[in-house]
């Protein structure tokens, strides 16, 4: 099939393409009105419909999808400052993204909010087609765009500090300069708080023992130009390691070294061959056995970091990759960082732990106190001995609307309306909730789901409105009576 582009947007530039949003948007009646009932709270205290912590991509994308279902009184809080949002100028340090150009992401069914036409919009025909990844910095930028097109409600520089219910309802405590207040309060609460949402940086045990001025994590704020001329160590060779030690090249490190426990890099992103339409639409739904086979074979084959990357790496003649190398314990010596390996010592002055993020509901101060109380996938799922993994146990076990779901039935009622729109959701619902293929069919899902219940929640209230309407279609005069004929 030959793909053709609109030539009335190509090159047009962004305004043109704005219209062209507002226009799609119009003939689908979009954004509905607004249908679900308004509440207070008993003090007269403002309740918004749906609060949404994060503004990235998937913060932006659910937020889109509820205004698109007449959800309209919604809120999203984003810690960081407007532009910032996301890993994408923050802690990612990939030069491109992994993801093909091609997909639709957050585009939610409509052509005309994908990166492609926001690309050909502005560059043209000739510049995509020579596109081959797409820069990170310019993902940043396209999500700014949709951020401003859909003219989404984020406030920035605000903190969600913790949850808790009253009553019916959740309490959000707040901070930071863009809070508007204190608190506010909710009746669904959307987790869109990305790869970390519902754990934290993974700290191996090995470096209680140093002081934290000589290691950083690769989600830390690293000061690169300070590691100009020093020995660098990472540890791990996924793709967050992968850029953080380019990065440490570019900017002068005598060497990087890297300490891997594999025998041999991962060669095959498997996640890529499986990934299909019927895969997003039907892990979901299949047994538990299947979905944790499915993830743990995902887990111990691991994903490969991207081949420019690597690349980008192994063309600096002061990198090594060193295989089967696990680090055993680690100590100052002097002015040395000392790892003791599986192959022997290694010192250095720097060291960056390329060691991912953990899954751990625990750890997430929004939900302290009971987080204790969200059902975990090893509350309720006991794998083959051959398939046993602590790390995929930890994940929380979500309903189809990504809802944390009760440890012991009756303990934290709540839980339920906070939805888990991040990657904890991925061992229960697939990679709709966090990567840039599925993230608008997670939206779907979602969204419809928060709908359903907002309905069913409201029923006598809608049916008063059902029984209430008045307004005539037919108004008196578009007829007349006519009497039945006299009989013969």
């Amino acid at each position: 099939m030959t793909v053709t582009s609109s030539p009335s947007q190509v090159g047009a530039g962004l305004e043109a393409l704005n219209e062209r949003v507002r226009y799609d948007l119009a003939c689908l009646n979009l954004p509905r009105e607004n249908w679900v009932p308004s509440r207070a709270a008993h003090d007269g205290r403002h309740v918004y419909d749906v609060v949404i912590i994060g503004g990235g991509q998937c913060g932006m994308v659910a937020a889109f999808a509820l205004l698109a279902a007449g959800i309209r009184n919604i809120r999203v809080f984003d810690r960081n400052a407007a532009g910032l949002e996301g890993p994408w100028m923050n802690y990612a340090r990939m030069e491109t993204l992994r993801s093909p150009k091609t997909l639709p992401g957050p585009s939610y069914g409509f052509a005309s909010l994908t990166f492609r036409a926001w690309h050909e919009a502005q560059f043209g025909n000739e510049a995509w087609e020579a596109l081959d990844k797409i820069p990170r910095p310019m993902w940043m930028d396209y999500l700014c765009w949709y951020r401003q097109v859909l003219a989404l409600p984020i406030d920035n520089n605000v903190n969600v500090e913790h949850v808790k219910p009253e009553g019916d309802l959740l309490s959000l405590e707040l901070s930071g300069a863009g809070a508007r207040s204190g608190s506010v309060l909710t009746r669904k609460l959307i987790m869109a708080t990305g790869r970390e949402g519902t754990g934290a940086p993974k700290i191996p045990g090995f470096v209680a023992t140093l002081p934290e001025r000589v290691w950083a994590h690769t989600a830390d704020d690293i000061d690169f130009t300070a590691l100009k001329g020093k020995r660098v160590i990472v540890v791990g060779v996924g793709a967050s390691a992968i850029d953080n030690a380019a990065e440490a090249l570019e900017n002068g490190a005598q060497s990087v070294r890297f300490l891997i426990r594999r025998p041999q890099m991962p060669t095959v992103n498997k996640m890529m061959g499986i990934g299909s339409f019927g895969f997003t639409q039907g892990y979901a739904g299949l047994s538990d056995d299947w979905r944790w086979r499915f993830m743990h074979y995902s887990f111990i084959t691991q994903t490969p970091p991207p081949r420019g990357s690597t690349l980008r790496v192994s063309r600096h003649d002061n990198a090594y990759f060193h295989f089967d190398c696990g680090v055993r314990s680690t100590r100052i010596d002097g002015d040395d960082v000392v790892l003791e390996t599986q192959q022997g010592e290694v010192r250095g002055d720097f060291l960056i732990m390329g060691t991912g993020f953990e899954v751990d509901p625990l750890a997430r101060t929004e939900l302290a106190g009971y987080a204790d109380r969200i059902l975990l996938w090893r509350d309720c799922y006991q794998p083959p001995r051959e398939l046993e993994d602590d790390e995929l146990g930890k994940f929380p076990y979500v309903g189809r609307d990504f809802a944390f779901q009760e440890r012991e039935p009756g303990s934290a009622p709540w839980l339920r309306h906070i939805h888990c729109f991040n990657y904890g959701a991925s061992v229960s619902l697939g990679k709709v909730s966090g990567d840039i293929p599925g993230i608008s069919e997670g939206a779907s899902w979602l969204v419809n789901a928060i709908a359903a219940c907002f309905y069913q929640q409201d029923v006598e209230r809608h049916w008063q409105q059902f029984q209430d309407y008045d307004t005539p279609e037919l108004l008196g005069d578009e007829w007349q009576a006519s009497p039945l004929p006299s009989p013969l």
